[in-house]
């Protein structure tokens, strides 16, 4: 692989803190080693980050058995100054529907069209 080809794939435009949050979102059930294997990150990461949320209120724990289920708070803002003003559920809206779309295309994802 060129150094170019190592500098385009080492950034992504979603943080670990933004996949985790869409992980739960796509499965509240979910075990935290499923979201490290999911998206490569340790097991210990998505702990760190899964306390991250919820201290910021972005995520609830509730026990259920031995396993955890997690809901969103989905009217929390973003944590950045130029989206404060925008929640969460918009990322969350965005890939939850791009899960459902199947093979539509992006045209084909706006709320005008059946």
């Amino acid at each position: 692989m060129s150094t170019a080809d190592e500098r385009a794939s080492s950034w992504t435009f979603l943080t670990h803190h933004a996949r985790v949050l869409v992980e739960i979102a796509r499965n509240p059930d979910i075990r935290l080693r499923d979201i490290a294997t999911g998206i490569g990150i340790t097991e210990r990461a998505v702990q760190n980050i899964v306390r991250d949320l919820h201290e910021g209120g972005y995520l609830n724990r509730d026990r259920v058995g031995r396993r955890n289920r997690y809901s969103l708070n989905l009217d929390q803002h973003f944590r950045y100054p130029t989206e404060a003003g925008l929640p969460i559920s918009l990322l969350i809206d965005m890939f939850t529907q791009h899960d459902l779309s199947g093979d539509r295309k992006p045209d084909e994802l706006s709320p005008d069209r059946p």
